[in-house]
C-alpha cells in the first residue's frame, strides 16, 4: 500500500490528514491520485459509496488551485445540501496548514440565495455547488466559471436519479472544451455514459475499485420472511435487541416513513423522519440530532437520504425492497462505511422472494435468509 507522501500529496496537506486521523489511503485515493495530480485530464470513477471519493478528488484540486489568482478554478457539483456542505467542510480542514489560503464556497438550496451571492462577491477558489441552485445564479449573472479548469461531477448517478440531468447538461454545456471533467459514481447506468461520450474525452482515466462488485464487500446481506401485519413488530425486535447500535430504516413512500416514525416513537424508541414534505429546517435538525448520536434511527425515503454521510452505522433495514436497482446500492452504502463492517436486512413478502434473487445475480452479492 502506498503512503500519500508516495501518491504525490504536499506535506502541508498531509499534516491536515494526520490530524483528522486519515493515515492511508483508500482504493480509490491510492487509483485517483497519481492520476489527477498531474497535468489536466477527462477521469471516470467508479466506487462505492463511503470510499473516500472526496479526498480523492478534493486533493488533487486544492493542489491545482492558485491561490494568488483571485478566480473561481473549480467548480464541485453534488446532489445535495449535505453532501456539498459536507465537501466545503472537508476541503476546509485539509487547508489548515495551507500557507496561502484557498477559498471554498458552498451554494445550494434552502438557504436565502442574496447571501450566497454576497459570499461569492469575495475572493472564492472552489465553489462546492448543487446543479439547481448553481443554474440559478448562473441565470442572474452572479457567478463567474470562465476560469474554471476542473469540474467534479460527484455521486453523478445520484444526481441523475434526482432529476438534475438538464442542470447538468447545461454547466456542462457552458465549461465544455475549456475545462477537465472529473466524474465519481458508485454505478454506471445508461445515463452516465451518455454523459461521458458527450462531454468527455475518448482518452479519459478510468478506474474502478472493485470493478465485479458494485456493493461494498464489507456488508453483509439478509433478507427475513414476513407478513405486512408482523413487520412493524420485527423491526421493534430488531431495535430492542440492538440498542447501541445505529442505521437508517428505508420505505419507499412518504406516507410509509411518516406512519412507521410514528409507530416506533410510540414504542418508546428515539428515531426521526427524513422525508420530502418536511421543511429544510427540520430535515437539519434530525440529521443534527442523528450527526450527533442523540437519536438511533433515521427513517427514511430514498430521495430523501440522498447525501446521508455518517459514519458508524452498523445496519440498513428495507422495510420495503426499493423501486429501482441502483437504490439497493446506494440504501447498503450508508453503512460499512470507511472500512467498517455492517450489515444491510430486507423485510419481505413471500413472493416478493424472485426480487432477492435478481437483485442477487444483478449485484454479484448473496443475502442470507435469517430469523428472530
Amino acid at each position: 500500500m502506498s503512503t500519500f507522501n508516495q501518491l504525490g500529496i504536499a506535506k502541508d496537506f498531509i499534516k491536515a490528514l494526520d490530524e483528522l486521523k486519515i493515515k492511508n489511503p483508500t482504493d480509490i485515493q491510492e487509483k485517483a491520485l497519481p492520476v489527477l495530480l498531474k497535468e489536466p485530464t477527462d477521469f471516470v470513477g467508479l466506487a462505492q459509496t463511503g470510499t473516500g471519493k472526496t479526498a480523492a478528488f478534493g486533493l488533487p484540486i486544492l493542489h491545482h488551485i492558485d491561490p494568488n489568482l483571485g478566480s473561481v478554478q473549480a467548480l464541485i457539483l453534488s446532489p445535495t445540501r449535505e453532501l456539498v456542505q459536507q465537501i466545503k467542510k472537508q476541503l476546509f480542514k485539509f487547508t489548515k496548514y495551507k500557507e496561502e489560503k484557498i477559498f471554498v464556497e458552498a451554494v445550494y438550496g434552502g438557504e436565502k440565495i442574496d447571501k450566497q451571492i454576497a459570499n461569492l462577491k469575495r475572493t472564492t477558489h472552489v465553489i462546492v455547488a448543487t446543479p439547481g441552485r448553481l443554474i440559478d445564479l448562473m441565470e442572474r449573472g452572479e457567478i463567474n466559471l470562465k476560469e474554471v479548469k476542473t469540474v467534479v461531477l460527484d455521486e453523478a448517478d445520484e444526481m441523475l436519479s434526482m432529476g438534475f440531468k438538464q442542470d447538468l447538461n447545461r454547466i456542462l454545456k457552458y465549461t465544455d472544451g475549456k475545462s477537465s471533467t472529473w466524474l465519481f459514481s458508485a454505478t454506471m447506468p445508461e445515463e452516465i455514459q451518455k454523459i461521458i461520450k458527450k462531454y468527455m474525452s475518448p482518452s479519459a482515466v478510468r478506474v474502478s475499485v472493485n470493478p465485479e462488485s458494485l456493493v461494498n464487500e464489507n456488508i453483509t446481506h439478509q433478507y427475513l420472511k414476513t407478513t405486512i401485519k408482523e413487520k412493524k413488530d420485527l423491526i421493534v425486535q430488531f431495535l430492542e435487541k440492538r440498542p447501541n447500535d445505529r442505521g437508517i430504516i428505508f420505505c419507499r413512500t412518504k406516507a410509509g416513513t411518516q406512519k412507521l416514525t410514528q409507530e416506533l416513537i410510540e414504542e418508546g424508541f428515539s428515531v426521526a423522519a427524513l422525508e420530502g414534505d418536511m421543511q429544510q429546517k427540520e430535515r437539519d435538525k434530525a440529521m443534527r440530532a442523528f450527526k450527533n448520536g442523540n437519536i438511533q434511527c433515521l427513517i427514511s425515503t430514498d430521495v430523501s437520504a440522498r447525501g446521508i454521510d455518517v459514519n458508524n452505522l452498523a445496519f440498513v433495514l428495507h422495510h420495503q425492497l426499493p423501486e429501482q436497482l441502483e437504490y439497493y446500492t446506494h440504501r447498503s452504502g450508508r453503512t460499512a462505511r470507511a472500512g467498517k463492517t455492517g450489515f444491510s436486512l430486507v423485510f419481505i413478502l413471500p413472493y416478493e422472494l424472485e426480487h432477492i434473487h435478481k437483485i442477487q445475480k444483478d449485484l454479484g452479492i448473496k443475502f442470507t435468509e435469517i430469523s428472530f
